[in-house]
């Protein structure tokens, strides 16, 4: 995993708004890119005096990217459907459970699940395939993604740029890096608790309750 880390910061380093969209459009499909490793470190070369991109062009090409990731999971659930989904996703990062995690989600919270998901570790990154199979209208699809997806990019583009403001070497020196760790410890332990948080309430907000389970199984 490391390896690829290194390889897409370099995307963002090289690509600049490109790698960023390129990222995030993986990101919000199957392709498991954080975006926390995307959108943080781009602003961080923004908010260099030397930079290229500036703090709002990172959120809009982390949006745009979001969208077109989130459009082509989208089209491919209408296409293919859920048996082969079922069938097939395995292989591409998007096992029985995931999915059935982002179908319980999208049936009980519908075309605002789709704006809170951008919020949401794993659902994230599937949610656009149970709103192609819903047909959830594409214009609502699209609002509510384009929307959770900029506020989502926003705060982490946010998170970078205070950094990278204050550390403005830390891509490039490990010293800088452990110095600026150390100083941002609070936004970074804040920053853990509330992913976990946000898993805890995925968890519990997709859960498949035991009324549920008992009428799959005799559909089975």
């Amino acid at each position: 995993m490391h390896e690829w880390l290194v390889i897409w910061m370099q995307w963002v380093e090289d690509l600049g708004y490109a790698g960023v969209a390129l990222l995030m459009a993986m990101e919000s499909s199957i392709l498991p890119v954080p975006s926390e490793v995307v959108v943080p470190p781009a602003a961080i070369l923004a908010a260099h005096p030397d930079g290229t991109m500036s703090f709002w062009g990172v959120v809009a090409a982390g949006t745009v990217g979001s969208y077109v990731g989130s459009c082509i999971m989208y089209a491919m659930a209408l296409w293919v459907g859920r048996p082969f989904i079922l069938r097939f996703g395995r292989w591409f990062f998007m096992p029985e459970h995931k999915l059935t995690k982002a179908e319980l989600f999208m049936q009980r919270y519908s075309a605002p699940g789709i704006f809170f998901s951008r919020f949401l570790p794993v659902v994230r990154h599937l949610i656009s395939i149970p709103a192609g199979l819903a047909r959830v209208d594409f214009l609502t699809f699209s609002l509510a993604t384009i929307s959770g997806s900029a506020i989502w990019c926003a705060v982490l583009a946010w998170f970078g740029d205070k950094v990278g403001r204050e550390h403005p070497d830390i891509l490039k020196s490990p010293e800088t890096l452990v110095h600026a760790v150390k100083d941002e410890t609070g936004l970074i332990v804040g920053g853990v608790f509330l992913l976990a948080a946000l898993y805890a309430l995925m968890r519990w907000m997709t859960r498949e309750k035991s009324g549920n389970t008992q009428s799959r199984e005799r559909a089975d």
